[in-house]
């Protein structure tokens, strides 16, 4: 027993010395093969940079390594600053170029705010594409803009006030094709900035941008509609429709929003569009239809509906009026209330009926995924289902939309899918928070169709912004 209390106090003893010593050191006998092993311990990954800090022989390869520690996977972060610190002392240019190339796709959340008060400290100006590319993409995290760390680096370094113009002047000169993606994000930024009336101006004033396609795109939409994209997804729809291919829709809508009033028109958004067509197609009353009118009409609708609501939607703060009418009514625009009225048409007609629920059955009995589609207008006007089987399957409770759905839905009136693992899914009536994440991506009006029972379904109109409202049930026809 005292050799065994004799031997803990001598470890207990070099433990206190080795943190009074700063921790011992870890030896390492070939660091290059250290570091690459990703599965090492993290103070093994940091004893191979420190010896190589040392090396005056370092190659490309060697390099590529450090590298490789800066921005893959599971590194620790103290190996991390150990590699972009050793970076910066011996190839600065080398260190700018890694960070503009990979800040923008760092997923490391601690990690990206350590990177971002790094650049802020050495005033790194030159990586100022990089942090707004970064902060170009949404993250639930840190729903406050002034909050990201990206944007706290570029205050640092340019003063709070100047950070829009930046993001600005970025947004005009990426104007290659190359540059497309970054100048999308910017546009998206600039919108979450409450720079909206800006952009649109700079549209309204581009007329022609000659070979800047965005820029040209941007000032047909501020010209023949009186609004502009929003997000990076309704920048390439506003693309997609003023292709040759759909030269018909873009003609049309520009036809049919001239009954709209300039204050109408003014709070359209992409998704709108197709509503118009349909309206002037179908419903012309509600085109000067006040919409405190419509809203009486879906509510004196709905009163005599029977409702269900997803049981587990995983929606903060979800409750039974979360799909409810008079939850969202400071929302609604003549936009939404004039599509909630349009499906309500369209599935008034037993034929579209028909179709959807021989659809639903097909889903019911697949339990590979969940199914989907565009309900569209067709060339001769009328309301028809679009179907589109998603491309990669996960499983019975997951819709995946196709490239070629989308496609379809610049030109639709919503996305759709169905809710359908049994006749009876009542519980899962509603839109899930996959769902909503899905509409604020593509801003695109959404419904959602659950069986009731073997002949009822419940139909869900959702958007972006968090608006769901429940239209009540539709029933299968008659054979």
């Amino acid at each position: 027993m005292v050799v065994i209390r004799d031997t803990i106090l001598a470890l207990l003893a070099l433990g206190a010395t080795c943190l009074a010593a700063g921790g011992c050191s870890t030896t390492v006998k070939d660091p290059r093969a250290a570091l690459a092993d990703r599965g090492r311990h993290d103070s093994t990954h940091v004893a191979s940079l420190q010896a190589l800090r040392t090396d005056p022989s370092l190659d490309a390869a060697d390099y590529t390594l450090i590298e490789g520690v800066v921005w893959r996977p599971d590194y620790g972060l103290p190996a991390r600053r150990e590699a972009i610190n050793l970076l910066w002392q011996r190839d600065p240019e080398r260190a700018r170029v890694l960070l503009r190339r990979q800040l923008p796709r760092m997923t490391n959340w601690p990690w990206l705010i350590e990177l971002c008060e790094w650049i802020a400290d050495r005033d790194i100006v030159e990586l100022d594409p990089a942090l707004i590319s970064s902060w170009g993409r949404p993250r639930a995290l840190t729903p406050d803009e002034t909050q990201r760390p990206e944007y706290i680096a570029l205050a640092r370094m340019h003063g709070a006030q100047e950070v829009p113009d930046l993001v600005f002047e970025l947004f005009m000169v990426s104007n290659k094709p190359s540059q497309r993606n970054l100048r999308q994000r910017c546009w998206d930024l600039l919108h979450r900035l409450g720079e909206r009336e800006r952009l649109i101006k700079l549209a309204s004033q581009a007329r022609d941008g000659g070979e800047d396609v965005m820029l040209t795109d941007l000032s047909a939409a501020a010209s023949t509609f009186g609004m502009v994209p929003h997000n990076r997804e309704e920048m390439i729809w506003l693309h997609k429709i003023r292709e040759p291919e759909r030269a018909w829709f873009w003609e049309e809508a520009a036809e049919a929003i001239k009954g709209l009033s300039r204050q109408r028109r003014e709070e359209l958004e992409m998704r709108d569009l197709a509503t118009v067509v349909a309206v002037s197609r179908h419903r012309t009353d509600l085109m000067q239809a006040q919409t405190s009118t419509l809203y009486r009409e879906l509510e004196t609708y709905l009163r005599s509906q029977n409702h269900y609501a997803e049981s587990n939607p995983g929606i903060v703060g979800a409750d039974e009026r979360l799909e409810r009418l008079f939850t969202h009514r400071d929302k609604y625009t003549w936009g939404d209330l004039a599509s909630m009225q349009l499906a309500l048409e369209a599935f008034h007609y037993p034929e579209v009926r028909s179709h959807i629920f021989d659809y639903a059955d097909r889903d019911q009995m697949d339990e590979t995924t969940e199914y989907g589609g565009i309900l569209a207008l067709d060339e001769q006007g009328r309301f028809e289902i679009l179907e589109f089987l998603p491309n990669v399957r996960h499983h019975d409770r997951k819709f995946l939309a196709s490239q070629e759905m989308f496609d379809a839905g610049y030109t639709g009136l919503f996305h759709f899918h169905f809710h359908a693992e049994s006749h009876r899914n009542s519980d899962h009536a509603g839109p899930g928070l996959g769902d909503m994440k899905y509409a604020n991506s593509t801003r695109a009006n959404c419904l959602v169709l659950t069986f009731i029972d073997v002949n009822r379904m419940n139909l869900d109109f959702y958007r972006h912004d968090g608006v769901i409202v429940d239209l009540g049930t539709i029933s299968r026809p008659r054979s």
